[in-house]
Protein backbone atom coordinates (compact mmCIF):
# COMPACT_ATOMS: atom_id res chain seq x y z
CA UNK A 1 0.00 0.00 0.00
CA UNK A 2 0.94 3.32 -0.66
CA UNK A 3 2.79 4.87 2.44
CA UNK A 4 1.13 7.49 4.45
CA UNK A 5 2.69 10.73 3.63
CA UNK A 6 1.76 13.22 6.31
CA UNK A 7 4.46 11.29 8.87
CA UNK A 8 7.24 11.78 6.85
CA UNK A 9 6.05 14.73 5.66
CA UNK A 10 4.51 16.80 8.85
CA UNK A 11 7.61 18.83 8.94
CA UNK A 12 7.95 19.90 5.93
CA UNK A 13 7.60 23.23 5.94
CA UNK A 14 8.32 23.73 9.23
CA UNK A 15 11.61 25.94 8.79
CA UNK A 16 13.23 25.99 12.04
CA UNK A 17 15.50 22.97 13.57
CA UNK A 18 14.13 21.01 16.79
CA UNK A 19 15.48 20.83 19.86
CA UNK A 20 18.67 18.98 19.89
CA UNK A 21 19.30 20.74 16.68
CA UNK A 22 22.82 19.92 16.36
CA UNK A 23 22.03 16.36 16.09
CA UNK A 24 20.04 16.99 13.20
CA UNK A 25 22.53 18.51 11.67
CA UNK A 26 22.13 18.21 7.67
CA UNK A 27 24.23 14.86 6.67
CA UNK A 28 24.78 12.85 4.02
CA UNK A 29 23.86 9.18 4.32
CA UNK A 30 24.54 5.96 2.12
CA UNK A 31 23.30 2.96 2.70
CA UNK A 32 23.67 0.29 0.02
CA UNK A 33 25.35 2.52 -2.60
CA UNK A 34 22.23 4.99 -2.16
CA UNK A 35 22.86 8.26 -0.23
CA UNK A 36 20.13 10.81 1.15
CA UNK A 37 20.75 14.58 2.05
CA UNK A 38 19.20 14.20 5.56
CA UNK A 39 18.03 17.66 6.54
CA UNK A 40 16.22 18.11 10.25
CA UNK A 41 16.48 14.46 10.59
CA UNK A 42 15.02 13.25 7.20
CA UNK A 43 15.64 12.73 4.06
CA UNK A 44 15.55 15.81 1.54
CA UNK A 45 15.21 16.59 -1.82
CA UNK A 46 16.97 19.80 -3.03
CA UNK A 47 15.09 21.83 -5.62
CA UNK A 48 17.12 23.87 -6.45
CA UNK A 49 17.53 27.55 -8.10
CA UNK A 50 21.29 28.88 -8.58
CA UNK A 51 21.59 32.36 -8.89
CA UNK A 52 23.75 34.18 -11.56
CA UNK A 53 27.20 34.66 -10.02
CA UNK A 54 26.96 38.63 -9.69
CA UNK A 55 23.39 37.95 -7.81
CA UNK A 56 25.37 38.06 -4.35
CA UNK A 57 24.69 41.07 -3.07
CA UNK A 58 21.81 42.37 -0.91
CA UNK A 59 20.55 44.95 -3.18
CA UNK A 60 21.23 42.17 -5.79
CA UNK A 61 18.53 39.60 -3.95
CA UNK A 62 15.20 41.44 -4.61
CA UNK A 63 15.37 40.18 -7.91
CA UNK A 64 16.31 36.47 -6.99
CA UNK A 65 13.57 35.71 -4.02
CA UNK A 66 10.93 36.54 -6.79
CA UNK A 67 12.19 33.98 -9.20
CA UNK A 68 12.91 31.53 -6.47
CA UNK A 69 9.08 31.74 -5.40
CA UNK A 70 8.27 31.38 -9.34
CA UNK A 71 10.46 28.32 -9.77
CA UNK A 72 8.70 26.90 -6.40
CA UNK A 73 12.13 25.90 -5.47
CA UNK A 74 13.03 24.99 -2.31
CA UNK A 75 16.95 25.50 -2.12
CA UNK A 76 18.94 28.44 -3.49
CA UNK A 77 22.60 28.12 -4.58
CA UNK A 78 24.25 31.69 -3.57
CA UNK A 79 27.93 32.38 -4.02
CA UNK A 80 29.61 33.85 -1.80
CA UNK A 81 32.81 35.54 -2.47
CA UNK A 82 36.53 35.56 -0.54
CA UNK A 83 36.78 39.09 -2.14
CA UNK A 84 33.93 39.98 -0.21
CA UNK A 85 34.27 38.78 2.94
CA UNK A 86 37.96 40.02 3.29
CA UNK A 87 38.70 43.01 0.85
CA UNK A 88 41.62 44.17 3.25
CA UNK A 89 43.58 41.00 4.62
CA UNK A 90 42.35 40.11 8.37
CA UNK A 91 39.09 42.09 8.46
CA UNK A 92 36.13 40.24 7.92
CA UNK A 93 32.98 41.50 6.51
CA UNK A 94 29.76 39.16 6.93
CA UNK A 95 27.22 41.62 6.10
CA UNK A 96 25.86 39.78 3.27
CA UNK A 97 25.91 36.25 4.37
CA UNK A 98 23.91 37.56 7.27
CA UNK A 99 21.29 39.51 5.27
CA UNK A 100 21.11 36.12 3.07
CA UNK A 101 20.39 34.07 5.54
CA UNK A 102 17.83 36.05 6.90
CA UNK A 103 15.99 37.01 4.30
CA UNK A 104 15.97 33.11 2.89
CA UNK A 105 14.66 32.09 6.69
CA UNK A 106 11.99 34.65 6.38
CA UNK A 107 11.21 32.98 2.94
CA UNK A 108 11.53 29.00 4.15
CA UNK A 109 13.89 28.21 1.81
CA UNK A 110 17.36 26.35 2.35
CA UNK A 111 20.60 27.78 1.06
CA UNK A 112 23.85 25.78 -0.35
CA UNK A 113 26.57 28.51 -0.17
CA UNK A 114 29.31 28.79 -3.24
CA UNK A 115 32.86 29.24 -1.91
CA UNK A 116 34.48 31.78 -4.99
CA UNK A 117 37.83 31.91 -3.53
CA UNK A 118 40.93 30.81 -5.35
CA UNK A 119 39.52 29.52 -8.16
CA UNK A 120 36.36 30.10 -9.79
CA UNK A 121 35.89 28.47 -13.31
CA UNK A 122 39.56 28.20 -13.09
CA UNK A 123 40.19 31.65 -12.42
CA UNK A 124 41.38 34.15 -9.28
CA UNK A 125 39.00 36.42 -10.06
CA UNK A 126 36.77 36.19 -6.92
CA UNK A 127 40.31 35.97 -5.01
CA UNK A 128 40.71 39.61 -3.11
CA UNK A 129 42.96 42.01 -4.79
CA UNK A 130 45.66 41.88 -2.43
CA UNK A 131 45.80 37.60 -3.46
CA UNK A 132 45.60 38.17 -7.20
CA UNK A 133 48.02 41.11 -7.63
CA UNK A 134 50.52 39.39 -5.86
CA UNK A 135 52.52 37.04 -7.21
CA UNK A 136 55.42 37.25 -5.38
CA UNK A 137 53.70 35.92 -2.51
CA UNK A 138 50.65 33.72 -4.41
CA UNK A 139 51.77 31.87 -6.86
CA UNK A 140 50.76 31.30 -10.37
CA UNK A 141 51.35 28.36 -12.28
CA UNK A 142 54.08 28.06 -14.17
CA UNK A 143 54.63 26.59 -17.98
CA UNK A 144 57.09 24.48 -19.05
CA UNK A 145 58.81 27.51 -20.66
CA UNK A 146 59.06 29.23 -17.37
CA UNK A 147 56.49 31.03 -18.04
CA UNK A 148 53.27 32.36 -15.41
CA UNK A 149 49.78 31.17 -16.14
CA UNK A 150 47.13 32.69 -15.15
CA UNK A 151 45.66 30.05 -12.43
CA UNK A 152 47.04 30.56 -9.02
CA UNK A 153 49.27 27.20 -8.41
CA UNK A 154 47.89 24.55 -5.87
CA UNK A 155 51.28 24.59 -4.49
CA UNK A 156 51.15 28.08 -2.77
CA UNK A 157 51.77 27.59 0.63
CA UNK A 158 50.39 31.15 1.10
CA UNK A 159 47.53 30.82 -0.71
CA UNK A 160 46.02 28.26 0.80
CA UNK A 161 47.11 29.58 4.69
CA UNK A 162 45.09 32.21 3.23
CA UNK A 163 42.02 30.78 2.02
CA UNK A 164 41.92 28.59 4.42
CA UNK A 165 41.67 31.15 7.19
CA UNK A 166 39.05 32.47 5.40
CA UNK A 167 36.75 29.96 4.66
CA UNK A 168 37.32 28.67 8.71
CA UNK A 169 36.10 32.60 9.46
CA UNK A 170 33.17 32.11 7.49
CA UNK A 171 32.04 28.27 8.69
CA UNK A 172 32.56 29.64 12.32
CA UNK A 173 30.47 32.99 11.75
CA UNK A 174 27.45 30.46 9.88
CA UNK A 175 27.69 28.48 13.03
CA UNK A 176 27.07 31.30 14.89
CA UNK A 177 23.91 32.28 12.67
CA UNK A 178 22.66 29.46 11.50
CA UNK A 179 23.24 26.18 14.25
CA UNK A 180 19.98 26.33 15.24
CA UNK A 181 18.38 26.51 12.04
CA UNK A 182 19.77 24.59 9.30
CA UNK A 183 19.05 27.32 6.74
CA UNK A 184 22.45 26.92 5.07
CA UNK A 185 22.69 22.60 4.25
CA UNK A 186 25.77 22.44 2.38
CA UNK A 187 28.90 23.90 0.87
CA UNK A 188 30.56 23.79 -2.43
CA UNK A 189 34.24 24.76 -2.12
CA UNK A 190 35.82 26.45 -4.76
CA UNK A 191 34.12 26.49 -8.41
CA UNK A 192 34.86 24.32 -11.64
CA UNK A 193 38.75 24.06 -10.79
CA UNK A 194 41.43 23.17 -13.06
CA UNK A 195 43.39 24.51 -15.57
CA UNK A 196 42.64 25.31 -19.52
CA UNK A 197 45.58 25.52 -21.77
CA UNK A 198 48.21 23.86 -19.41
CA UNK A 199 48.35 20.33 -18.14
CA UNK A 200 49.77 21.25 -14.76
CA UNK A 201 52.12 23.11 -12.93
CA UNK A 202 55.64 23.29 -14.16
CA UNK A 203 57.00 25.67 -11.37
CA UNK A 204 60.18 23.80 -8.66
CA UNK A 205 57.68 23.08 -5.86
CA UNK A 206 55.35 21.28 -7.93
CA UNK A 207 58.09 19.36 -10.27
CA UNK A 208 59.61 17.98 -6.84
CA UNK A 209 56.95 17.06 -6.01
CA UNK A 210 55.85 15.39 -9.61
CA UNK A 211 59.06 13.54 -9.30
CA UNK A 212 58.51 11.80 -6.23
CA UNK A 213 56.41 8.82 -5.64
CA UNK A 214 52.63 8.33 -6.05
CA UNK A 215 51.04 8.52 -2.88
CA UNK A 216 49.87 5.14 -1.18
CA UNK A 217 46.10 6.48 -1.13
CA UNK A 218 45.83 7.62 -4.39
CA UNK A 219 47.83 3.91 -5.75
CA UNK A 220 44.93 2.44 -3.69
CA UNK A 221 41.67 3.80 -5.77
CA UNK A 222 43.44 5.07 -9.06
CA UNK A 223 44.74 2.70 -10.98
CA UNK A 224 47.91 2.09 -12.81
CA UNK A 225 48.19 3.07 -16.10
CA UNK A 226 51.73 1.72 -17.28
CA UNK A 227 52.30 -1.87 -17.39
CA UNK A 228 53.51 -3.43 -14.23
CA UNK A 229 54.25 -0.44 -12.53
CA UNK A 230 52.46 -0.78 -9.75
CA UNK A 231 54.50 2.05 -7.59
CA UNK A 232 56.75 4.71 -8.37
CA UNK A 233 56.40 8.45 -9.82
CA UNK A 234 53.84 9.90 -11.41
CA UNK A 235 55.75 9.35 -14.88
CA UNK A 236 56.33 5.90 -13.94
CA UNK A 237 52.53 5.20 -12.46
CA UNK A 238 50.56 6.99 -15.13
CA UNK A 239 52.70 7.40 -18.49
CA UNK A 240 50.59 10.12 -20.67
CA UNK A 241 47.91 10.30 -18.02
CA UNK A 242 50.37 11.61 -15.45
CA UNK A 243 50.47 15.43 -15.63
CA UNK A 244 46.67 15.19 -15.34
CA UNK A 245 46.14 12.82 -12.44
CA UNK A 246 49.08 14.84 -10.83
CA UNK A 247 47.25 18.13 -11.50
CA UNK A 248 44.18 16.22 -10.01
CA UNK A 249 45.63 15.35 -6.89
CA UNK A 250 47.32 18.40 -6.24
CA UNK A 251 44.24 20.58 -6.83
CA UNK A 252 42.28 17.84 -4.82
CA UNK A 253 44.93 17.91 -1.85
CA UNK A 254 44.50 22.07 -1.29
CA UNK A 255 40.57 21.65 -1.61
CA UNK A 256 40.43 18.70 0.98
CA UNK A 257 42.49 20.73 3.23
CA UNK A 258 39.90 23.84 2.80
CA UNK A 259 37.05 21.54 3.47
CA UNK A 260 38.73 19.63 6.24
CA UNK A 261 39.58 22.64 8.25
CA UNK A 262 36.09 24.40 7.67
CA UNK A 263 34.05 21.17 9.22
CA UNK A 264 36.49 21.14 12.38
CA UNK A 265 34.62 24.51 12.88
CA UNK A 266 31.10 23.49 11.18
CA UNK A 267 30.80 20.28 10.00
CA UNK A 268 28.17 20.39 7.20
CA UNK A 269 28.45 18.45 4.08
CA UNK A 270 30.34 20.00 1.22
CA UNK A 271 31.16 19.06 -2.39
CA UNK A 272 33.30 20.26 -5.66
CA UNK A 273 31.61 20.46 -9.25
CA UNK A 274 33.39 20.91 -12.34
CA UNK A 275 33.01 21.55 -16.14
CA UNK A 276 32.62 18.59 -17.99
CA UNK A 277 35.03 16.53 -20.37
CA UNK A 278 33.26 15.13 -23.36
CA UNK A 279 31.17 12.10 -21.47
CA UNK A 280 31.26 9.86 -24.53
CA UNK A 281 34.47 10.12 -26.04
CA UNK A 282 36.92 7.31 -25.43
CA UNK A 283 39.02 8.63 -22.13
CA UNK A 284 41.92 9.72 -23.28
CA UNK A 285 45.40 11.37 -22.08
CA UNK A 286 44.22 15.62 -21.78
CA UNK A 287 44.66 17.37 -25.21
CA UNK A 288 43.88 20.83 -24.60
CA UNK A 289 40.36 20.10 -24.53
CA UNK A 290 39.16 20.61 -20.54
CA UNK A 291 39.55 21.98 -17.74
CA UNK A 292 42.93 20.03 -16.44
CA UNK A 293 42.88 18.53 -12.56
CA UNK A 294 39.15 19.39 -12.34
CA UNK A 295 37.14 16.57 -10.86
CA UNK A 296 35.92 15.20 -14.30
CA UNK A 297 34.23 11.29 -13.95
CA UNK A 298 37.63 10.00 -14.90
CA UNK A 299 39.78 11.43 -11.58
CA UNK A 300 36.59 11.43 -9.36
CA UNK A 301 38.90 8.28 -7.09
CA UNK A 302 41.94 11.00 -6.73
CA UNK A 303 39.23 13.23 -5.39
CA UNK A 304 37.99 10.62 -3.11
CA UNK A 305 41.87 10.19 -2.03
CA UNK A 306 42.99 13.34 -1.83
CA UNK A 307 39.95 15.19 -0.43
CA UNK A 308 37.91 12.59 1.75
CA UNK A 309 36.50 15.55 3.52
CA UNK A 310 34.75 15.84 0.03
CA UNK A 311 31.61 14.33 0.36
CA UNK A 312 30.70 14.43 -3.80
CA UNK A 313 32.28 15.41 -7.03
CA UNK A 314 29.06 17.09 -9.47
CA UNK A 315 28.49 17.62 -12.90
CA UNK A 316 27.76 20.87 -14.33
CA UNK A 317 25.54 19.96 -17.01
CA UNK A 318 25.46 22.57 -20.05
CA UNK A 319 25.12 20.40 -23.16
CA UNK A 320 21.60 19.36 -23.85
CA UNK A 321 22.48 16.34 -25.68
CA UNK A 322 20.58 13.98 -24.34
CA UNK A 323 23.19 11.34 -24.72
CA UNK A 324 25.67 13.09 -23.31
CA UNK A 325 23.39 14.02 -20.18
CA UNK A 326 22.45 10.70 -19.70
CA UNK A 327 26.30 8.96 -19.91
CA UNK A 328 27.06 11.79 -17.50
CA UNK A 329 24.55 11.24 -15.17
CA UNK A 330 25.73 7.69 -14.99
CA UNK A 331 29.43 8.68 -14.76
CA UNK A 332 28.40 10.81 -11.52
CA UNK A 333 26.09 8.21 -10.17
CA UNK A 334 28.40 5.94 -8.00
CA UNK A 335 27.94 3.75 -5.06
CA UNK A 336 30.72 5.94 -3.61
CA UNK A 337 29.45 8.90 -5.13
CA UNK A 338 25.94 10.62 -4.69
CA UNK A 339 24.19 12.33 -7.77
CA UNK A 340 23.86 16.05 -7.26
CA UNK A 341 23.62 18.32 -9.86
CA UNK A 342 24.07 21.89 -8.67
CA UNK A 343 23.84 23.63 -12.07
CA UNK A 344 22.25 22.88 -15.34
CA UNK A 345 21.29 24.99 -18.16
CA UNK A 346 18.03 27.12 -17.35
CA UNK A 347 16.70 26.72 -21.08
CA UNK A 348 13.52 24.95 -21.45
CA UNK A 349 15.12 22.31 -23.41
CA UNK A 350 16.89 21.71 -20.21
CA UNK A 351 13.42 20.82 -18.00
CA UNK A 352 12.83 17.54 -19.01
CA UNK A 353 15.97 16.47 -17.65
CA UNK A 354 14.77 17.03 -13.91
CA UNK A 355 12.30 13.76 -14.66
CA UNK A 356 15.70 11.79 -15.44
CA UNK A 357 17.75 13.32 -12.75
CA UNK A 358 15.40 13.22 -9.75
CA UNK A 359 13.60 9.92 -10.92
CA UNK A 360 17.98 8.61 -10.87
CA UNK A 361 17.37 9.30 -7.31
CA UNK A 362 19.83 12.18 -7.14
CA UNK A 363 19.63 14.33 -4.23
CA UNK A 364 18.55 17.47 -6.14
CA UNK A 365 18.98 19.43 -9.43
CA UNK A 366 19.55 23.38 -10.03
CA UNK A 367 19.22 24.93 -13.00
CA UNK A 368 21.67 28.36 -13.22
CA UNK A 369 20.61 31.71 -13.53
CA UNK A 370 17.16 31.78 -11.92
CA UNK A 371 16.78 35.13 -11.11
CA UNK A 372 15.63 37.96 -12.55
CA UNK A 373 18.69 40.22 -13.44
CA UNK A 374 18.99 41.16 -16.48
CA UNK A 375 21.49 38.82 -17.73
CA UNK A 376 21.31 36.07 -20.21
CA UNK A 377 24.10 33.35 -20.43
CA UNK A 378 22.86 31.97 -23.81
CA UNK A 379 24.08 30.25 -25.67
CA UNK A 380 24.47 28.14 -22.38
CA UNK A 381 21.32 28.84 -21.22
CA UNK A 382 17.84 30.35 -22.12
CA UNK A 383 18.09 33.79 -23.81
CA UNK A 384 14.98 34.99 -21.80
CA UNK A 385 15.47 36.81 -18.25
CA UNK A 386 11.85 36.82 -17.03
CA UNK A 387 9.13 34.61 -15.86
CA UNK A 388 8.95 32.96 -18.83
CA UNK A 389 12.30 31.42 -18.55
CA UNK A 390 11.41 30.48 -15.14
CA UNK A 391 8.06 28.79 -16.02
CA UNK A 392 9.40 25.57 -17.45
CA UNK A 393 11.40 24.63 -14.25
CA UNK A 394 8.73 25.99 -11.85
CA UNK A 395 6.11 23.53 -13.39
CA UNK A 396 8.25 21.11 -12.40
CA UNK A 397 9.20 21.82 -9.01
CA UNK A 398 5.37 22.18 -8.35
CA UNK A 399 4.37 18.74 -9.01
CA UNK A 400 7.77 17.14 -6.51
CA UNK A 401 7.59 20.38 -3.73
CA UNK A 402 4.58 18.98 -1.66
CA UNK A 403 6.32 15.34 -1.42
CA UNK A 404 10.05 16.24 -1.96
CA UNK A 405 10.24 14.75 1.61
CA UNK A 406 8.57 11.32 0.45
CA UNK A 407 10.36 11.30 -3.25
CA UNK A 408 13.12 11.82 -1.30
CA UNK A 409 12.35 9.01 1.13
CA UNK A 410 11.70 6.65 -2.14
CA UNK A 411 14.60 7.66 -3.82
CA UNK A 412 16.56 6.39 -0.52
CA UNK A 413 15.14 3.09 -0.65
CA UNK A 414 15.92 2.53 -4.51
CA UNK A 415 11.92 3.15 -5.53
CA UNK A 416 12.35 5.52 -7.98
CA UNK A 417 13.59 5.73 -11.99
CA UNK A 418 13.17 8.69 -14.17
CA UNK A 419 13.72 9.28 -18.18
CA UNK A 420 13.76 12.45 -20.25
CA UNK A 421 12.65 12.48 -24.07
CA UNK A 422 15.64 11.32 -25.93
CA UNK A 423 17.09 13.70 -29.18
CA UNK A 424 16.05 10.86 -31.27
CA UNK A 425 12.41 10.22 -29.67
CA UNK A 426 12.71 6.54 -28.85
CA UNK A 427 10.29 4.92 -26.48
CA UNK A 428 12.27 4.32 -23.07
CA UNK A 429 11.99 1.24 -20.89
CA UNK A 430 12.11 1.43 -17.04
CA UNK A 431 12.25 -1.68 -15.22
CA UNK A 432 10.75 -2.12 -11.66
CA UNK A 433 10.14 -5.20 -9.21
CA UNK A 434 7.72 -7.14 -10.89
CA UNK A 435 6.74 -4.51 -14.02
CA UNK A 436 8.11 -2.37 -16.43
CA UNK A 437 6.68 0.93 -17.83
CA UNK A 438 7.21 1.87 -21.61
CA UNK A 439 7.78 5.54 -22.41
CA UNK A 440 7.04 6.58 -25.32
CA UNK A 441 6.73 10.48 -26.65
CA UNK A 442 5.42 12.76 -29.29
CA UNK A 443 1.91 11.23 -29.60
CA UNK A 444 -1.52 12.34 -29.35
CA UNK A 445 -3.25 11.53 -26.19
CA UNK A 446 -6.03 9.26 -27.93
CA UNK A 447 -5.05 6.37 -30.70
CA UNK A 448 -1.75 5.01 -31.67
CA UNK A 449 0.96 6.48 -33.81
CA UNK A 450 0.13 4.64 -37.15
CA UNK A 451 -3.57 5.60 -37.30
CA UNK A 452 -4.06 7.06 -40.39
CA UNK A 453 -5.43 10.47 -39.29
CA UNK A 454 -2.04 10.34 -36.20
CA UNK A 455 0.29 9.67 -38.65
CA UNK A 456 -1.45 12.47 -41.50
CA UNK A 457 -0.94 15.21 -38.07
CA UNK A 458 1.48 15.44 -35.20
CA UNK A 459 0.66 16.75 -32.41
CA UNK A 460 2.35 20.27 -31.87
CA UNK A 461 5.07 19.10 -29.36
CA UNK A 462 6.10 16.20 -31.51
CA UNK A 463 9.82 16.52 -32.05
CA UNK A 464 10.44 20.04 -29.84
CA UNK A 465 11.95 16.75 -27.20
CA UNK A 466 9.89 18.20 -24.18
CA UNK A 467 8.87 15.05 -21.95
CA UNK A 468 10.02 13.51 -19.07
CA UNK A 469 8.41 11.06 -16.52
CA UNK A 470 9.75 10.27 -12.88
CA UNK A 471 8.22 7.31 -11.31
CA UNK A 472 8.13 5.75 -7.67
CA UNK A 473 7.04 1.97 -6.75
CA UNK A 474 5.71 2.48 -3.68
CA UNK A 475 3.98 -1.19 -3.11
CA UNK A 476 4.68 -4.34 -5.17
CA UNK A 477 1.59 -3.11 -7.70
CA UNK A 478 1.46 0.48 -7.28
CA UNK A 479 3.14 3.64 -8.49
CA UNK A 480 3.59 7.42 -8.18
CA UNK A 481 4.15 8.52 -11.95
CA UNK A 482 4.96 12.36 -12.52
CA UNK A 483 5.65 13.46 -15.92
CA UNK A 484 4.87 15.57 -19.35
CA UNK A 485 4.06 15.20 -22.22
CA UNK A 486 4.91 11.45 -22.27
CA UNK A 487 2.74 7.94 -22.81
CA UNK A 488 3.19 5.29 -19.90
CA UNK A 489 2.01 2.09 -20.55
CA UNK A 490 3.06 -0.63 -18.04
CA UNK A 491 3.81 -3.94 -18.39
CA UNK A 492 3.69 -7.20 -16.18
CA UNK A 493 6.12 -9.77 -15.35
CA UNK A 494 4.02 -12.96 -16.18
CA UNK A 495 3.42 -16.10 -13.43
CA UNK A 496 2.68 -19.43 -15.04
CA UNK A 497 -0.88 -19.47 -15.55
CA UNK A 498 -1.40 -15.84 -15.47
CA UNK A 499 -2.58 -13.91 -18.86
CA UNK A 500 -2.05 -10.55 -19.02
CA UNK A 501 -2.45 -7.16 -16.76
CA UNK A 502 -4.93 -4.51 -16.23
CA UNK A 503 -5.39 -1.19 -14.91
CA UNK A 504 -6.83 -1.76 -11.20
CA UNK A 505 -7.43 2.36 -10.66
CA UNK A 506 -5.71 5.62 -11.66
CA UNK A 507 -5.79 8.77 -9.80
CA UNK A 508 -5.26 11.96 -11.35
CA UNK A 509 -4.66 14.72 -8.42
CA UNK A 510 -2.54 16.38 -6.46
CA UNK A 511 -0.79 17.11 -2.62
CA UNK A 512 -1.79 19.76 -0.59
CA UNK A 513 1.22 21.97 1.29
CA UNK A 514 0.86 19.71 3.88
CA UNK A 515 1.94 16.71 1.67
CA UNK A 516 -1.58 14.73 1.75
CA UNK A 517 -2.86 13.22 -1.63
CA UNK A 518 -5.94 14.75 -3.35
CA UNK A 519 -7.91 13.19 -5.75
CA UNK A 520 -8.83 15.77 -8.72
CA UNK A 521 -10.73 12.81 -11.05
CA UNK A 522 -10.27 8.87 -11.77
CA UNK A 523 -8.82 8.07 -15.34
CA UNK A 524 -10.65 4.88 -17.58
CA UNK A 525 -12.40 4.35 -20.83
CA UNK A 526 -10.51 6.64 -23.21
CA UNK A 527 -8.51 8.23 -20.51
CA UNK A 528 -6.37 5.00 -20.23
CA UNK A 529 -7.27 2.70 -23.44
CA UNK A 530 -3.96 4.22 -25.12
CA UNK A 531 -1.58 4.08 -22.33
CA UNK A 532 -1.45 7.15 -19.53
CA UNK A 533 -0.86 10.35 -21.52
CA UNK A 534 0.72 13.36 -19.89
CA UNK A 535 0.10 16.29 -21.88
CA UNK A 536 1.95 20.57 -21.08
CA UNK A 537 1.20 20.55 -17.25
CA UNK A 538 3.01 18.31 -15.45
CA UNK A 539 0.47 15.68 -13.92
CA UNK A 540 0.81 13.26 -10.65
CA UNK A 541 -0.91 9.63 -10.71
CA UNK A 542 -1.39 7.08 -8.63
CA UNK A 543 -2.02 3.89 -10.30
CA UNK A 544 -2.69 0.40 -9.02
CA UNK A 545 -2.12 -2.63 -11.26
CA UNK A 546 -3.27 -6.25 -11.05
CA UNK A 547 -2.92 -9.04 -12.88
CA UNK A 548 -5.00 -11.72 -14.48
Amino acid sequence: MLKTLCGLLAGCFMFSAPAGAASSAPRLVERDGRFALFVDGAPYLMLGAQVHNSSNHPQALQKVWPAVADARANTVLVPVAWEQIEPVEGRFDFSFLDTLVREARQRQVRLVLLWFATWKNTSPQYAPGWVKFDNRRFPRMVGRDGKPHYVLSPFGDQTLAADKRAFVALMGHLKKIDEAHHTVIMVQVQNEVGSYGLVRDFGPTAQAAFDKDVPAEVLARQKPRSAGAASGSWKAVYGDYADEYFHSWATARYIGDIARAGREVYDLPMYVNNALRDSLEPIAPWNNNFASGGPTYDVIDIYKAAAPKIDIVSPDIYNPASAQVSATLGHFQRRDNALWVPEIGNAAVYARFLYEVIGRGALGVSPFGLDYADYSNFPLGSKLTDQRMVEPFGKVFAAFRPIQRQWAQWAFEGRTRGVAEGDDGADQLITFKGWKARVSFGQWQFGEKDWPGNAKEAPPHAGQRLGGVAIAQTGDDEFVVVGQYARVRFEPDLAPGQLGSMLARVEEGHHDIQGQWQVDRLWNGDQVDYGLNLTATPLTLKVRLGRY
